[in-house]
């Protein structure tokens, strides 16, 4: 075959919207988060907060992983969802039924809302703009982090006190959920 037979090589066609996919992504994950944080703050049934408890961590594994974290990411769902929202359902179910409360209007403390607002609008500021502005250092990508030696190795010195905080919070939440399924959730006085 000569040159002139050969068929140019065919012209790479970007994925439609591709620049808007990695942006989609990240407000995808935050939305999940952020939704699932007022869910767990605001419901006024255990089990519904736990859910949302639970749709926080999924956002925040997403966003661990967006980060280039698996590792983080894949802890986030193991030990948050799959330990420490189980076992707070388990203690739930497990506790005394809640008896129905008398209708009483209740008064809402509108000065503790705006203050907690403030706080959080200001602690949120703070870590945006030191996450837009820091000097953040960027690590290799190692390869082979999918083995057993590497995670490891992970384990007892990148992450070693990421790990240490997730054992202490599954710690928390255990002796949390003991509490609940042995005095119930209400106290006869």
């Amino acid at each position: 075959m000569s040159p002139a037979t050969l068929s140019p090589i065919a012209e790479v066609v970007p994925f439609p919207f591709s620049e808007f996919l990695i942006p989609a992504i990240f407000l995808a994950f935050f939305s999940t988060t952020v939704a699932g944080a007022i869910i767990a703050v605001g419901a006024q049934s255990i089990i519904r907060s736990v859910c949302g408890l639970a749709l926080t961590c999924l956002g925040l594994a997403g966003l661990y992983y967006f980060l280039n974290s698996p590792f983080l990411a894949l802890m986030e769902l193991l030990i948050y969802v799959g330990a420490v929202c189980v076992t707070i359902i388990f203690a739930v179910m497990l506790a005394e039924p809640e008896e129905p409360a008398p209708e009483t209007k209740r008064s809402r403390n509108w000065l503790g809302a705006v203050g907690a607002a403030v706080v959080s609008a200001s602690i949120f500021w703070s870590l945006a703009r030191l996450g837009a502005v820091g000097d953040w250092p960027v690590l290799a990508v190692n390869q082979a982090s999918g083995s057993v030696e590497t995670i490891g190795i992970a384990l007892l010195t990148t992450y070693s006190m990421a790990f240490e905080v997730i054992s202490l919070v599954l710690l928390v939440a255990i002796l949390g959920a003991i509490a609940i399924a042995r005095t119930g959730r209400h106290h006869s006085s």
